[in-house]
């Protein structure tokens, strides 16, 4: 394939080749000099011509293309001098003008015997002409844009394509005229070469189209440039009078098309064009009609009532604006990007497939749907903070584009885009797809990081669980399992020896009710360790002042009577050990501490706020959060809550904890 490309066209590509860019880009003025120039004797030519019924203008659409090739061509040359595209243009554009010229010519002599013109100007007229289909309709589409052909395949059609033009040539310049010509062999023979010669163009048309479904995005938008000019001249072709003329005005959209898809072709979004083009013509078309139509049916049932039947007209024309407005959009979408590319169809889909799928594998689905839709060669999702590891859908080699996900206004990490794959059209429609997504994507991200922190907070509960349990059973075998032993054995010695020694007895009964009391201390430090007696007996606020002491500040707002035993014992222990911090390293002289009940919603949703402040140090800019500040948030996660700790610009610090008091605990 490559060999083939390389080795297409090569005695044209040896002739740009050997040519230096000074030189080609003189050769280059001076063809669109001569063009020019013949178009200009053309125009004054015609001028001697009765004036043709299909245009009021004095030239015609080849008068344009005949200087408008050309000189873009000359553009494209100066630009990039080895480039045959722009060869093809200079080359066409002269061969087109020499045409319009000999052929204008040829009718003057005809009209005009003063001129005694030879012959041999309509074998000028021949020649010129298939030199003209030969470039402009032939090698332009077979080597647009990058001046080599598709594969070596299509070089057969250029030798097809020189071989019918050539016998064309030969047969109007040797087969005599037969009189009646029509249906006679010469007749035949030119028909037959016409139609081989249209066969041919459009083959080089295909080669362009197997081109733009092999072509990366970026020539995939030079191509559909130079279409979207072509479409340009074709309507006013097809129409025809009174119409042709205004093709006079479009041709000169091809060459500009072309030269600046392939100079700057990044700079323009041809698809939002194409879009744009097809709903506004759809719309024209549409409610033109529904206008006339219901202007047409008012002045049959409605008749003497004009100014009525044009209401009628223009309401039923607005009524059916807007839909057919998102109509035609969504199908112009479907024709350029396929139901894929569809934002509306992609978020309907998205949601269908969202309700099918758990939680946690929310975000792969939300990212497949999106690699579809931008059809991308990867996506993935970098969460913030040390989140759950990257998700990533596809292969992402290379970052093209990095987009922020917010929820409810906090971030939650970045959308990684890759590059375009294989697609009808990339790029323009992509910023739809990504803005109708996103909101998707950050939803799907959240609900990630919650099963998640979910996850790993089971994780903790279920480990702290079983690090209490095996505190329990170390203090329970150790301390107070040897203790009962022991106040055993003292029991039984004591028996034996109370009737040979009741000294003895008398001490050892003395010695076993200090054990017991030592078991009984041990016992309360285990009950405590689970929950603080205190609360049970004081409440929380009561609890938390004597737990505080007489120096420190404690609020209450609100009523604290039938909190859960979880909210309470996590309140008490995020107080206990920042009062502990302050203690220890605030240096502080006022510490308050503040517990408020609070209904947060309708609903009745209620919350504990929980605020221990100081006017100590603060904490340090490059402070590490030890055991005990994990502690607290880790206590308030457990419940669904919030622990944050934060200094002020007023100094010192302060510990906010918000624990939710509707929970559902199951046991």
């Amino acid at each position: 394939m490559r060999n083939g490309r390389a080795g297409a066209m090569r005695g044209l590509g040896r002739v740009f080749l050997t040519v230096t860019p000074v030189r080609a880009r003189i050769a280059a003025v001076l063809i669109a000099a001569v063009s020019v120039a013949m178009e200009c004797i053309n125009i004054w030519v015609t001028a001697q011509l009765p004036q043709p019924s299909y245009t009021p203008l004095p030239f015609a659409p080849e008068d344009v293309a005949g200087s408008a090739f050309p000189i873009f061509g000359a553009l494209l040359v100066f630009q990039r001098p080895r480039l045959v595209i722009g060869w093809l243009l200079c080359l066409g554009g002269l061969c087109s003008a020499l045409n319009s010229l000999s052929v204008n010519v040829a009718l003057l002599d005809l009209r005009d015997s003063r001129f005694a013109l030879p012959e041999q100007i309509w074998t000028v007229v021949g020649v010129s002409w298939k030199l003209t289909l030969l470039q402009l309709g032939v090698l332009l589409p077979l080597l647009y844009p990058d001046g080599r052909l598709l594969s070596a395949r299509w070089r057969s059609l250029i030798w097809f394509t020189v071989a019918v033009l050539t016998v064309d040539v030969l047969r109007a310049e040797f087969l005599p005229m037969q009189m009646p010509y029509r249906f006679s062999f010469g007749w035949r023979a030119q028909l037959l070469l016409e139609q081989l010669g249209n066969v041919a163009m459009v083959l080089a048309f295909v080669s362009l189209a197997v081109r733009f479904r092999r072509a990366s995005p970026e020539e995939r938008r030079q191509i559909l440039w130079p279409l979207l000019a072509i479409a340009a001249v074709i309507v006013p072709w097809v129409v025809g009078d009174p119409v042709w003329w205004l093709a006079s005005f479009t041709i000169l959209l091809i060459p500009a098309a072309i030269t600046f898809s392939v100079l700057r072709h990044r700079l323009y979004g041809i698809d939002t064009l194409i879009t744009r083009t097809l709903v506004g013509a759809g719309l024209v078309g549409v409610i033109g009609g529904v206008y006339v139509a219901a202007g047409a049916a008012s002045s049959l049932f409605l008749s003497g009532v004009d100014r009525l039947g044009g209401l009628v007209a223009a309401l039923c024309a607005g009524a059916f604006f807007h839909p057919l407005r998102r109509m035609l959009q969504r199908g112009a979408d479907n024709l350029l990007y396929g139901s894929k590319g569809d934002p509306v169809a992609l978020a309907e889909g998205l949601r269908r497939r969202l309700q099918r799928t758990d939680p946690a594998g929310g975000l792969v689905a939300t990212l497949e749907v999106l690699r579809e839709g931008l059809s991308v060669t990867g996506v993935a999702v970098r969460f913030l903070d040390g989140g759950p590891d990257e998700v990533t859908v596809g292969e992402l080699r290379e970052v093209v584009r990095d987009v922020r996900l917010v929820w409810h206004g906090g971030p939650v990490g970045n959308l990684l885009i890759g590059p375009p794959g294989i697609r009808r059209l990339p790029a323009a429609h992509n910023g739809r797809v990504i803005a109708a997504l996103t909101p998707y994507v950050a939803d799907a991200a959240h609900a990630v990081r919650l099963v998640g922190a979910l996850r790993r907070s089971r994780e903790r509960i279920v480990a702290t669980r079983e690090e209490e349990r095996r505190r329990l059973r170390r203090d329970l075998h150790d301390g107070l399992g040897q203790s009962l032993s022991g106040m055993a054995m003292s029991i039984n010695m004591a028996r034996h020896s109370l009737r040979a020694s009741p000294e003895t007895a008398e001490r050892m009964l003395s010695d076993l009710r200090s054990g017991m009391d030592a078991v009984t201390s041990d016992i309360r430090h285990l009950v405590y360790g689970l929950r603080p007696p205190a609360l049970d007996d004081l409440g929380l606020a009561g609890a938390i002042g004597e737990m505080a002491g007489p120096g420190v500040e404690v609020e209450v707002n609100g009523e604290l009577a039938g909190l859960p035993a979880a909210a309470e014992v996590a309140a008490y222990r995020i107080v206990q050990e920042a009062l502990t911090n302050v203690r220890k390293h605030a240096g502080a002289e006022v510490v308050r501490v503040r517990l408020e009940r609070v209904v947060v919603d309708r609903t009745g949703h209620e919350h504990l706020n929980v605020r221990v402040s100081d006017d100590g140090a603060g904490l340090s800019a490059n402070r590490r959060s030890g055991v005990g500040l994990s502690s607290m948030r880790e206590r308030a996660a457990e419940l669904g809550g919030t622990c944050v700790i934060t200094s002020p610009p007023e100094g010192g610090t302060v510990v906010e904890a918000v624990l939710p008091l509707n929970l559902n605990v199951e046991t």
